[in-house]
């Protein structure tokens, strides 16, 4: 019975470590990338695109790629393609690796999802994938179902024209952008097809719209494990936006507009933890920008290395001050119930050429003011609620679009 035990324990204890093992190495520290291969992320239906699965950090191991929409898992495969794709195709597609291994399969991280939008309308406007940078030129094409020889195209944002330009060119773009160009754009393009003009407006699209380098935000860490007890942190946050290659960034930290730090690369710095206003500073020096952050007071802010109390200002006066002359103040004069009268001076002067008198007030009640009517001008005539609203752009989308609208 004891031998029978102690073989029962040793059989548990031998497969401790592979439960372990494959608790830890389920999910592999890689993750998977989807590459578009061919085709564009907004294809009309009857289209086709293609996209790879690739594993960057690991190309030594063989792996098997599984293909998601959504929750939903498609097939294995390292390539994917949509054939004569149609509008329910649509959605957000992504990948995932798999191999085996002596102690079960093990996952990568799914990649960051790809949207693929299948459009059944005429017209798609096609934007970048990315955001286009403060600076550079935006490019965007108005595509047309079929590809007809275009007579004009116009690009609107939040339903505002932005650019018109004639000829069979479906490209259109806006340089030296900023924010402001950010938003929903779609186009309208015509054409003419036997002698019949024809116009099909795209469905919006998102356009983003990002600064090089954004404004940087201090924050202060009073107290790090990794530094002294009476030092504190200060890290100087932002987004860098520059394409590769990138050149460097330089950080600089003020205290009371004094600075710290002479340029570092690091975005964090210990120092002293003292009360005061502090603020960072970002600079790239090839791209000739820089950036300040927000003073941020921490603590009791001081003035120097004590806190000085400042006795109150006594304003100067410009001139010698002079004796004011002395007024004598009118007798106060009783209220009567009635209206008042005015006084009337002793030895009043006459004057001949006024001949009217001022008329003294009465006990009669006074007569409420009445508006006066406002004139009717000519020729005004009054709003109607019967009013011309010119006809919204036509949403058409599913997988057997509509005709295209014609222009008499």
């Amino acid at each position: 019975m004891l031998k029978m035990d102690t073989l029962l324990s040793l059989l548990v204890v031998s497969t401790l470590p592979q439960i372990v093992v494959l608790d830890v190495l389920s999910v592999a520290p890689y993750q998977a990338v989807v590459e578009q291969v061919a085709g564009d992320s907004r294809i009309f239906s009857g289209e086709s695109i293609r996209l790879r699965c690739s594993i960057p950090e690991d190309v030594k191991s063989t792996w098997r790629h599984l293909w998601f929409r959504g929750a939903e898992q498609l097939q294995e495969s390292e390539e994917f393609s949509l054939w004569d794709a149609n509008v329910k195709q649509s959605g957000k597609y992504s990948c995932q690796g798999m191999r085996e291994t002596i102690v079960g399969p093990i996952h990568t991280l799914q990649s960051l999802p790809v949207e693929i939008d299948v459009d059944g309308g005429w017209a798609i406007l096609q934007v970048p994938p990315h955001p286009t940078l403060v600076g550079e030129t935006l490019k965007v094409t108005c595509r047309v179902r079929g590809n007809p020889k275009l007579e004009e195209v116009i690009l609107y944002r939040d339903d505002v024209e932005v650019k018109r330009q004639t000829g069979s060119n479906p490209h259109v773009h806006l340089s030296n952008v900023d924010l402001r160009d950010r938003g929903l754009y779609t186009c309208r393009a015509t054409w003419d097809i036997r002698r019949h003009s024809h116009s099909v407006v795209s469905v919006p699209s998102q356009v983003y719209i990002s600064e090089i380098l954004t404004q940087p935000f201090l924050e202060v860490v009073p107290r790090d494990p990794l530094i002294p007890a009476n030092m504190m942190r200060l890290i100087c946050h932002l987004q860098y936006n520059a394409h590769a290659p990138a050149p460097p960034i330089h950080f600089y930290f003020y205290k009371n507009g004094n600075k710290l730090t002479t340029a570092s690369s690091e975005n964090n710095v210990a120092v002293e933890r003292t009360p005061g206003q502090y603020s960072c500073k970002a600079r790239v020096p090839e791209l000739d920008l820089m950036r300040w952050s927000e003073t941020k007071n921490f603590g009791q802010v001081t003035v120097g290395t004590e806190q000085r109390i400042l006795p109150p200002r006594v304003p100067k006066p410009f001139a010698p001050p002079t004796a004011a002359p002395a007024l004598t103040l009118p007798t106060a004069v009783e209220p009567r119930a009635a209206w008042p009268v005015p006084r009337q001076p002793t030895a009043a002067p006459t004057y001949p050429w006024l001949k009217e008198e001022i008329p003294q007030p009465t006990d009669a009640p006074l007569k409420p003011i009445q508006p006066a009517a406002k004139p009717q001008l000519p020729g005004v005539m009054p709003k109607t609620s019967n009013q011309t609203v010119p006809p919204d752009l036509v949403d058409m989308s599913g997988d057997y679009p509509a005709a295209p609208e014609q222009l008499e």
